[in-house]
């Protein structure tokens, strides 16, 4: 679709000679298009929550309200989160909005992987596994904090030998850069899970200080952005404040808080290759790093009316901006 998008944009902007865009602005215009559109869907989700409780809403293929949870549903993440120190978690760097976390308190095994490979493989030459009690639809959750692919989780396909899994998913890729030292990970059953509470600040200190109401392995919880020095993420770019902090804290087994979560869309990035020095660039979507938009297509429209408005800012030209504009509040009209 962002090849398509683009030529669209360009034959707006060129109609009359405005001006040539170059890639690298319209990779930005089109993130920034895509997260507009993409926040604007919980703003849709609750006016036509609001309307269905009004009785004003259709059903069956007028049903709106199904199909802005579809595209909500599309961006659903289930993830391990890394401790940090003995209750303190980071959050995914690309989380948008936690649905819940949940503890998964039966703990089977953990170890270190030295078998990566593309085939969904997990290999631990000194684990025991069936002897540990491990069993297809266990799942298992990459814990090696310097990993791209912490907290990554997955479910045991089967128990191949005493030492190797196949799993759902490849979790320890040979494209990791922590590969070379092993990645650690832990076993953990699907019974018994417990989803975590969210308090405020205020609230976790009363609760703490009553043996009545004090968070237990039964019923934990926790409070976002439980540090606000030295915290960075889930990664080395993550952002300020981004960690719980879990009760009771004697929950310290890494893998065991799992949380469910929107994750933001990844940034588009229209990839090309130049033909000749100085030529046009051409569409290249073989590139390692091309990424294409993640929302559906039916909003492209949508899409290049945003991109119009900030190209018609870059160029000051104001029929461009005012195309755009009028296309995204026909757009909303209908929508509303």
């Amino acid at each position: 679709m962002i090849n398509s998008v683009r030529n669209t944009v360009l034959a707006i902007a060129n109609k009359n000679n405005y001006g040539y865009i170059a890639p690298q602005d319209f990779n930005l215009y089109a993130q920034q298009a895509q997260m507009d559109l993409f926040e604007d869907y919980f703003y849709q989700y609750n006016s036509w929550i609001v309307k269905q409780n009004q009785r004003v809403s259709g059903t069956g293929y007028a049903d709106i309200v199904k199909s802005l949870v579809e595209v909500i549903d599309e961006f659903s993440v289930t993830k391990g989160l890394i401790k940090q120190g003995n209750s303190m978690y980071f959050l995914p760097d690309d989380y948008y909005f936690i649905s819940k976390i949940n503890n998964y308190p039966n703990f089977i095994t953990s170890g270190t992987n030295n078998l990566n490979s593309v085939n969904n493989l997990l290999g631990d030459s000194t684990a025991a596994f069936a002897a540990s009690g491990v069993l297809p639809g266990q799942i298992i959750v990459n814990t090696t904090a310097s990993s791209t692919y912490k907290g990554f989780s997955a479910y045991v396909v089967s128990v191949d030998s005493l030492t190797q899994l196949t799993l759902s998913s490849n979790i320890f890729p040979v494209t990791d850069p922590a590969s070379a030292s092993g990645n650690t990970y832990s076993i953990f059953t699907t019974a018994g899970i417990v989803e975590a509470e969210r308090v405020n600040q205020n609230k976790i200190f009363y609760l703490n200080n009553s043996p009545l109401t004090a968070p237990s392995v039964g019923y934990p919880a926790y409070v976002l952005g439980g540090a606000t020095t030295g915290i960075t993420g889930d990664s080395t770019t993550g952002k300020v404040g981004n960690s719980i902090t879990v009760y009771p804290t004697s929950l310290t087994t890494g893998g065991s808080m799992i949380a469910e979560y929107v994750r933001y869309p990844l940034p588009p990035n229209w990839t090309y290759a130049s033909v000749l020095a100085g030529g046009a660039p051409v569409f290249n979507s073989a590139a390692a790093d091309y990424q294409d938009f993640e929302l559906p297509l039916s909003d492209e429209p949508g899409i290049v009316a945003k991109i119009c408005q900030y190209i018609g800012i870059e160029i000051r030209e104001s029929q461009v901006y005012q195309f755009g504009k009028t296309e995204e509040v026909q757009d909303n009209q209908i929508q509303t």
